[in-house]
């Protein structure tokens, strides 16, 4: 974050501590026991379920649903965490309205879904609540696997690695593990800690040895890792942010999203976060709007954001797009930046209208603005890596790379969406794969 007494127009503590406080508060309330029978009594279960099929991870969502309708939600979680062993956080993150809610029975007949996110939820956070893990580790094979990253993927693969009976060594460049789940979500969307105790409740499964500070191309070689190691598993991301390419982009008061976005997840106390009077946040994605809304959140008097294509084009959902709508973002579509104006620190941002095509129409606007955050996509960061296919590693079948005995999966790796359940489910399946490779399965 910028130091608020250099750059005019940003500052903490634009609202009192109560008001941080409600606008910070859980987005969705969990369900309660008997809110959770009503919800789960909606559920027709389907015997060929759209929803599973929805599901990236292919939970068993109609036998869950049965399970909490039968008073047994830890039965419910352990159906969801052997296909999902990040369940909880997916329960809380999953755009589950164009996924397994979408496709819902319910949804189609009668516009009203079953609240499968929220069910998810219920069940695994009775679970935990617990403190019991589900699952037992295996007799221990003698195999090692390094993890490199311990994002969704990384922690989907180290879990199932280590359950299979494998020693794995789990690193990451950040001083704690969870990746985007503890790093990059908004914060009103999995509030007390909960990332931190996912990891911690996951890590019970033993077996799994963490060490952070570690980042591919630094600290650790891909050359040093194949040699060490029985197996690797790249589940790094995206480390890098594209730039916006216009003129009088390095001026204060013009920063990077996700950057933004970490350091509220890490703040201990959000009125001491500077945030502008006038923010824009430039993309159309779900990073965007959690920027977006959280400035609104933080007491930011206008926020906008400026997409260069239509909403329908948009990566964030219809729900996140209304989300930040409700919040008083205002989403301006069809609009590119041209250039950033001010005296050594922000003050505007030009923008031109394009048409459908992405064509300039050679109609510009300028936005009034102390605060910009870019979130126009992440790109991969590294050397000697596997062979890529465009700007991400190239993987065939569960995620097997170009270099043997190095798998890949997640945001790094081609191929995916980006999303949390998808990036749980290709470490998951790569670690399926390591594992029968190296048992001979």
């Amino acid at each position: 974050m910028p130091d608020s007494t250099l750059t005019p127009g940003i500052t903490a503590g634009r609202l009192p501590a109560e008001a941080l406080d409600e606008n910070f508060s859980d987005l969705h309330p969990p369900l309660d026991d008997h809110e959770a029978l009503v919800a789960a009594d909606r559920c027709y279960f389907c015997h060929d379920a759209p929803c599973i099929t929805a599901c990236p991870t292919d939970i068993d969502i109609p036998l869950f649903i049965r399970q909490i309708a039968t008073g047994t939600p830890e039965a419910a979680a352990k159906t969801i965490l052997t296909q999902n062993i990040l369940g909880g956080m997916c329960a809380r993150v999953c755009p589950t309205e164009t996924l397994c809610e979408q496709v819902c029975v319910r949804e189609v007949a009668e516009g009203k879904p079953v609240l499968i996110g929220q069910l998810q939820r219920y069940a695994t956070d009775t679970l935990m609540e617990t403190g019991a893990h589900p699952f037992t580790r295996a007799a221990p094979t003698g195999k090692k696997i390094a993890v490199v990253g311990a994002g969704p993927a990384g922690l989907s693969c180290a879990h199932r690695l280590a359950m299979h009976g494998h020693d794995v060594t789990l690193y990451d460049g950040r001083a704690k593990p969870g990746g985007l789940n503890e790093f990059g979500i908004a914060a009103y969307k999995s509030v007390d800690g909960f990332a931190q105790a996912e990891v911690d409740w996951l890590l019970k499964i033993g077996g799994i040895t963490v060490e952070t500070g570690q980042r591919l191309g630094e600290t650790l070689s891909l050359d040093q890792l194949t040699s060490d190691f029985d197996a690797v598993f790249l589940g790094i991301g995206l480390g890098g942010v594209n730039a916006l390419g216009v003129d009088g982009e390095d001026k204060d008061g013009v920063l990077d999203a996700v950057d933004f976005i970490a350091d509220l997840r890490q703040s201990t106390d959000l009125s001491k976060l500077p945030i502008g009077r006038d923010v824009v946040v430039i993309g159309g994605g779900m990073t965007a709007v959690d920027a977006a809304v959280q400035s609104k959140l933080l007491g930011a008097l206008n926020v906008s954001l400026v997409y260069r294509r239509g909403r329908d084009r948009m990566n964030a959902s219809v729900f996140e797009q209304d989300l930040a709508a409700s919040k008083g973002v205002r989403i301006i579509t069809n609009a590119s930046p041209v250039a950033v104006h001010g005296n050594g620190a922000v003050r505007e941002i030009e923008f031109e209208y394009t048409d459908n095509d992405l064509s300039p129409t050679g109609q510009t606007f300028r936005l009034a603005a102390d605060q910009v955050f870019k979130a126009i996509g992440q790109t991969l960061k590294g050397d000697a890596l596997p062979a890529l296919d465009g700007r991400k590693i190239a993987v065939t079948g569960a995620g097997r790379t170009s270099i043997d005995g190095v798998w890949a999966g997640g945001d790094c790796a081609a191929g995916g969406d980006d999303l949390t359940v998808t990036a749980v489910a290709e470490g998951r399946d790569a670690a399926e794969d390591i594992h029968a490779q190296l048992t001979g399965g």
